[in-house]
């Protein structure tokens, strides 16, 4: 008996002596064998269970010599399932039977009589062949799935303020070219949503759209994520792997916080960007990459190049065209159309009641600095959803995290209210508007270093 049995095998055949020979035997390899004398049968078998390969008669009583019931029938399960595995029996061994029998769908077919140990293994390679199939299957419905996505996150950005009209013009002008794309803004301003819409809107929409959080890989591990590796060739290499770039080719590649990336993996980075080709690791032949490249950050990164913290010809080669996502801070026309889509959303959700959002709610929020931008108003909208009695959005559903910021208020506010981080907010912000957001002057005012500033904008979402 096999050690492993797997596979569901069907037999169909109208010579119940074949079928209990046939049954005995494979028992010992297969986890299930069903056989049936009545082909008419087949529909019901095929549509109670999902059998991985079908082992069908050419001949039954009615048509005894010429094959044409088994063409019928195997064109039936075909129309019924079309990634059945079905290997055709014939006692005429007619080559040209057979070969029309392949043209027309059959995976293979076996003589009768047959020999046991044959039997096995053309039941074998078939059973191989079904699983094969169901993979690809699998694959085009994480494909379709995956296109499905990115069509309801574009669907998701919603804005009507002019800066939001800007950005929409900016995609259409954009997305049908291969520039590539650099985005700027805050964490939680829709940045991949962002470059979901350009990948779907370009010329490259059938292919992959490959994402990447740089600021989440770590240096031992970059140059097998992006360019991927050999097996063997560490430690972890169990086998051979492609990286991000070979995903995404003919595609598009998302670089996500790239600002975040150490000056080292800036060289390596550039280097596969100019040349367009990449070497896993532990190969020695390069590859050819063909993608369009679209990266994001969050940091200041025309102002890190004075620091040293950013390479000025990476910034050149990733930032042919720059979209600058504004902070939900200054999208006041956009409150109640971004409320009410997450209120609809999440009402689905939980089953829930409710409408829209009060004006006493939509002024509430406008009056809020969010620092966590769309991201934190989804959450909060979530939140109260899930918590409110009412039909219609109130004020005091919404809860607002003070520990993030407090609603913007007159920062002349007296200090005695505050804690250091707030008085700290205050002042870099009061310092920047002073200076025009220009960094150096504005760390100077403050007494401190550029990249010690730096650090406190990305601290405080500023």
């Amino acid at each position: 008996m096999s050690e492993q049995r797997s596979g569901k095998i069907l037999i169909i055949d109208d010579n119940e002596d074949l079928l209990k020979a046939a049954k005995i035997f494979l028992k010992r390899h297969f986890s299930q064998v069903d056989t049936e004398t009545n082909p008419d049968l087949l529909p019901i078998l095929t549509h109670n269970e999902s059998y991985d390969v079908i082992l069908l008669d050419m001949n039954f009583t009615k048509d005894v010599s010429s094959g044409q019931e088994g063409f019928y029938w195997l064109d039936r399960i075909l129309e019924l399932d079309p990634s059945a595995v079905v290997v055709l029996i014939t006692a005429y061994g007619d080559v040209n039977l057979a070969v029309r029998a392949i043209k027309e769908g059959a995976t293979d077919f076996v003589l009768k009589p047959w020999e046991n140990e044959r039997l096995l293994a053309t039941l074998n390679s078939a059973l191989q062949l079904r699983k094969k199939k169901m993979e690809v299957n699998l694959l085009k419905d994480q494909k379709q799935t995956m296109h499905q996505d990115i069509d309801n996150k574009f669907k998701d950005i919603i804005g009507q303020s002019e800066s939001m009209q800007k950005v929409f013009e900016t995609i259409e002008r954009v997305a049908v070219t291969d520039a590539n794309v650099l985005i700027l803004g805050e964490n939680g301003t829709g940045k991949e949503l962002i470059a979901r819409a350009l990948h779907r809107h370009s010329r490259r929409n059938r292919e992959a759209f490959v994402g990447v959080d740089l600021g989440s890989i770590t240096q031992t591990l970059f140059e097998s994520e992006l360019f991927g590796h050999k097996k063997g060739s560490f430690t972890d290499a169990k086998e051979d792997r492609a990286g991000r770039f070979e995903q995404a080719h003919k595609g598009t590649l998302f670089l996500d916080e790239i600002g975040n990336l150490p000056m080292p993996l800036q060289s390596k980075l550039l280097a596969v960007l100019q040349n367009r080709q990449v070497t896993r690791v532990g190969a020695n032949r390069p590859v050819d990459v063909n993608i369009r490249l679209i990266s994001a950050t969050n940091m200041p990164i025309h102002a890190m190049i004075y620091e040293n913290g950013f390479r000025q010809d990476l910034l050149y080669r990733i930032n042919t065209i720059e979209i600058q996502l504004p902070p939900l801070r200054e999208r006041i026309e956009d409150f109640p159309l971004l409320a009410n889509h997450f209120i609809a959303f999440y009402s689905k959700k939980y089953n829930k009641d409710i409408r829209k959002a009060s004006e006493p709610l939509v002024k509430r929020m406008t009056k809020y600095h969010w620092p966590g931008n769309i991201r934190e108003l989804q959450h909060s909208i979530e939140r109260a959803v899930i918590m409110s009695n009412h039909n219609v959005l109130q004020p005091e559903d919404l809860f607002l995290q003070k520990m993030t910021q407090p609603e913007r208020q007159d920062e002349s506010v007296s200090l005695e209210h505050l804690n250091i981080e707030d008085v700290e907010r205050i002042l870099i912000r009061k310092a920047l508007q002073k200076h025009n957001g220009h960094i150096t002057r504005a760390a100077e005012e403050l007494g401190l270093t550029r990249s010690s500033l730096y650090r406190r904008l990305e601290k405080y979402g500023l």
